[in-house]
């Protein structure tokens, strides 16, 4: 069940040493996709996410992805995308398991007072949509356009890996 991270949850960066969430949150909100490098759903959503977190990336949040494994399967996963947008990685899935999430892919809007904002589990557009169009008023940003047209078709999110 989704739930606000508790302030010391450690988000680690890809290459840096990590910091506690609140940490990440200290000017700006934070969005993050979270994907599962050992599934394949999330692969199928890898583009389409890159595409929403690079319509934020200007905006006053910060963007991630939030990949429930190790640095290498993260980057196999993401490729260009692992060094183009903030990544952060969670071998023993604390992170994801901080969220409440059950399944990935999932997008997380967290408030600079980190609280969860909105979640979307899975790829539901319209979820999806709503998660966008919210953090986008909130930012004063223009949201992207949900489904676009090379987005995958709806699908539920996977279950979370066995660690």
């Amino acid at each position: 069940m989704v739930a606000n991270p508790p302030p010391d949850l450690i988000l680690t960066p890809i290459n840096g040493a990590g910091r506690p969430v609140r940490g990440w949150l200290t000017v700006f909100h934070l969005f993050v996709v979270a994907v599962d490098p050992s599934n394949e759903r999330s692969a199928w959503i890898v583009p389409t996410a890159a595409r929403i977190l690079t319509n934020f990336d200007q905006a006053d949040c910060r963007v991630a992805w939030l990949a429930a494994g190790m640095a290498d399967d993260a980057r196999r996963l993401l490729g260009r995308w692992a060094k183009d947008i903030l990544t952060f990685v969670d071998p023993d899935l604390a992170a994801v398991k901080g969220f409440g999430l059950e399944a990935l892919p999932a997008a997380v809007h967290l408030g600079m007072d980190g609280s969860i904002v909105n979640v979307a589990e899975g790829w539901d557009p319209p979820a999806w949509r709503r998660l966008t169009q919210e953090l986008a008023r909130i930012v004063s940003w223009s949201y992207p356009v949900i489904p676009g047209p090379r987005d995958p078709a709806p699908f539920k999110g996977a279950p979370l890996p066995q660690v």
